[in-house]
């Protein structure tokens, strides 16, 4: 049965010699050889190398639609249905019809090839009223994978005013693509046709050589990025069809950081960090985002240890495989390349290596910038004038925490060698001799860089080892001694 409209075109006398002549002479060319070519091929698999097809856009009925069916010239046969589940509705003298998956000018042709049986010529148009929300699903790089409930905006028929939810939308809805998304290769499958959305082109140039309205079963794939670029993974933060900022996220900090573990990032925390406005970079403001220095900051900063040039942040993806991203933070500090400074995503793991080299330069530098905590306390016990905790900033030799004890008790201390001990990560302590040397810079055989809860002991002198049991045994003339040794320097 044609169409109606088409029906009424061919019963105009020159207009029905043209179409017919035209069926006659070409007889090749059929609406079907119009339709576009379909591939099986995964989503998965999609490449730009394949050719683009266009995607169906009309619009197919099914249950949960509102329509209107006129019978024309036959008022008591019209009337307005909603359409059940299974997608069949019930109309006056021919029964159970169905429109499940037919346009309205198919539903038309149908029903009016029923009513032929009855009515002589009938004239039938399908109206939507009403259409229903559409389902679809969406995979790959997504924060929530999964199929997802869209409504339509406006009303069909009288009105074609009808605005289809977007791809945007359906992404929207699954909370946004994660950093991990390759948006230059969304791919849209409906009714075995696949088609590939090169959305960045839609972000930087505001077109789309498709239609990015979505249909009833449609199914959306996100696929992964072959390989991690920073400046792009940071433009794609900023997307509104990316996962929101403020959505906490848990990451864990491992290796040459004062607290490793794991933590809760949210954008509630990062803001009322007051110290957390600013970049050590100088970069912009991104206070409020889950950057990869909030975190170092929140594990209490890096250690004198650490290698800034050789950070790793380890990525899982939704495919079940692994992004490795390097990071350098020298670069952040010295140029503000704000790219290395890294958004992170839920289930992240940074890892802080140990430098083999400390240089002196670097060291003081890193200690003034907020990846370094604030301040480091060192305990000096033994000979000082001023034994006990003492703050000293971070990536400070061992005569700079001397120095805030007091310095030497020049009368009893043994100043040539003291011991450092130190509680390492493993929980295993180590102890070193160090041979002092007040003039020295900053090296590791004479003056270390300390680190957080180091203990720098401070011995006695061979003089003061002597002396002492001597005055408790002598009490008076132990006086009279440590008078001569003042004077007499013994």
């Amino acid at each position: 049965m044609l169409n109606t409209a088409l029906f009424k075109f061919l019963t105009q006398p020159v207009a029905g010699v043209v179409i017919l002549t035209t069926m006659i002479f070409f007889p090749s060319t059929t609406l079907a050889q119009i339709n576009t070519v379909s591939t099986n091929a995964p989503l998965n698999t999609l490449t730009t190398a394949q050719p683009q097809t266009a995607l169906d856009r009309n619009y197919t009925l099914g249950g949960g639609d509102r329509i209107r069916v006129n019978v024309f010239e036959v008022p008591e046969y019209t009337g307005e249905y909603q359409i059940p589940p299974g997608g069949r509705i019930n109309l006056p003298l021919i029964g159970s019809i169905p429109l499940e998956g037919l346009t309205t000018e198919q539903a038309a042709d149908n029903i009016a090839s029923k009513y032929s049986r009855y009515l002589k010529r009938p004239l039938i148009s399908v109206n939507l009223l009403s259409p229903r929300p559409i389902n679809v699903f969406v995979s790959g790089e997504i924060t929530r994978p999964g199929s997802y409930t869209l409504n339509l905006q406006g009303s069909g028929g009288d009105n074609p005013g009808v605005q289809y939810p977007t791809v945007l939308a359906a992404l929207t809805a699954a909370q946004g693509v994660t950093m991990t998304a390759d948006i230059t290769q969304v791919a849209v499958k409906r009714r075995g046709t696949v088609v590939p959305l090169n959305l960045k082109e839609w972000v930087t140039t505001g077109q789309l050589p498709q239609d990015i309205t979505l249909r009833d079963g449609d199914t959306i794939f996100v696929p992964t990025a072959k390989e991690p670029n920073l400046a792009e993974a940071r433009n794609l933060a900023a997307l509104n069809f990316a996962a929101s900022p403020s959505v906490p996220r848990t990451v864990a900090v491992i290796g040459e950081v004062n607290r490793p573990g794991a933590y809760l990032v949210n954008i509630n925390n990062n803001a009322n960090n007051a110290q957390n406005t600013q970049q050590p970079g100088g970069g912009d403001n991104v206070a409020n985002l889950p950057t990869l220095t909030r975190v170092i900051q929140q594990a209490g900063g890096i250690t004198s240890q650490a290698n800034v040039r050789k950070v790793t942040i380890r990525r899982p993806t939704k495919t079940g495989s692994e992004q490795n991203i390097d990071i350098n933070l020298w670069q952040l500090l010295q140029s503000g390349d704000i790219s290395q400074d890294v958004i992170l995503q839920d289930g992240d793991t940074i890892v802080v290596p140990t430098a083999t080299e400390i240089n002196p330069a670097e060291a003081t530098q890193l200690a003034t910038t907020t990846l370094s905590p604030a301040q480091i306390e060192v305990g000096v016990v033994g000979e000082v004038k001023n034994p006990g905790r003492v703050t000293v900033r971070p990536n400070s030799p061992l005569n700079d925490a001397l120095l805030a004890a007091g310095g030497f008790n020049d009368a009893r201390a043994k100043k040539k060698k003291i011991t450092l001990v130190r509680l390492n990560p493993n929980g295993s302590v180590t102890r070193r001799q160090i041979k002092v040397d007040l003039a020295a810079g900053i090296n590791e055989q004479t003056n270390p860089i300390l680190r957080d809860d180091d203990v720098v002991l401070v011995g006695r002198s061979s003089v003061a080892r002597v002396a002492d049991p001597l005055g408790l045994i002598l009490g008076p003339v132990g006086g009279a001694i440590n008078v001569l040794r003042f004077f007499f320097g013994f």
